[in-house]
């Protein structure tokens, strides 16, 4: 088994721990706050996905914008960012503008790094670390954390909840569908977009696969006209009305767990990344072009 494959199967346990730290840490973004969340790469999805999880708990607006392109000049409350290796170029910049101007709050893997200078105040989830390039558990488990800190969300589990589905996730069979196909496209509303785009990424870094990934509702607005037979419509959600009949005519494989939690689906990609990069013959942890950290020179 490939070091990645073990670190996604430990993912209930960090997002269970995730929670219990979430609510004892006091850098998280209050109610009422204007707040901006960056990262790059994975870390910018998550943020995507926690930004719209925060105005859907109706805490305030929330913006999410890759590091390299956050706005100059304009006024947050709180800035959040997203750093696993703590060394990541574009975030450490950013963080030193903002140093004095605003609080800002940093979740990182490693106590090691120069996050932890350049950030306020930071979370250390080191117990989610990875060894593999390709991230998994971290990123999901920054999610919990950030998830877990907003408390009650209308139409979204609990974190001790969606754990639970993500048991199931690590275990159960993909469908040979998935497995045998040769493109997919993943879909997401609200918050299960940022999913969506990192479902697509996780299935590139890791097997080099063609992926794709919108807004659900733009699907039909062309993206749909890639799906057919051997393809997949992977949807992180709740389905869009009519979406299923959409797929089921153009000849797609729709993929939908809409008792799941969103999160705990993402699981399945991951798998279904690795599982792909393994019958191609790449290496899952150490995936071709890729570094754990991009530090610029």
């Amino acid at each position: 088994m490939s070091r990645t494959a073990t670190e996604i199967a430990t993912q209930p346990a960090c997002w269970h721990r995730a929670a219990e730290a979430a609510a004892a840490f006091d850098g998280l973004p209050k109610p009422g706050e204007r707040v901006a969340v960056t990262g790059c790469g994975t870390s910018w999805f998550m943020a995507i996905a926690y930004a719209a999880l925060r105005e859907a708990a109706g805490q305030g607006e929330t913006d999410a914008f890759a590091s390299s392109e956050f706005p100059a000049g304009r006024t947050y409350d709180r800035v959040v960012a997203i750093t696993r290796s703590g060394t990541t170029t574009e975030v450490l910049e950013l963080l030193g503008e903002l140093k004095g101007v605003v609080p800002t709050t940093a979740l990182t893997a490693d106590p090691k790094t120069p996050v932890m200078d350049a950030a306020d105040s930071v979370a250390v989830l080191d117990w989610a670390d990875e060894e593999s390039v390709v991230q998994t558990r971290f990123a999901t488990t920054a999610l919990a954390f950030l998830r877990a800190g907003l408390g009650d969300i209308p139409g979204v589990k609990s974190i001790a909840d969606a754990a639970v589905d993500a048991e199931l996730a690590v275990t159960e069979p993909l469908p040979s569908a998935v497995l045998a196909a040769e493109q997919w496209t993943f879909l997401g509303r609200g918050w299960t977009y940022g999913l969506a785009l990192e479902a697509a990424l996780k299935m590139r870094e890791a097997a080099g696969a063609w992926t794709e990934s919108y807004p659900a509702m733009e699907y039909r607005h062309g993206p749909i006209a890639i799906t057919g037979p051997g393809r997949v419509a992977w949807m992180f959600g709740v389905l869009p009305e009519g979406l299923a009949g959409d797929v089921a005519r153009v000849g797609g494989e729709l993929v939908a767990r809409e008792e799941a939690d969103p999160l705990a689906d993402l699981i399945r990609a991951q798998r279904l990344a690795v599982a792909l990069a393994e019958s191609r013959g790449f290496d899952p942890d150490r995936p071709r072009n890729l570094t754990r950290s991009v530090i610029l020179g």
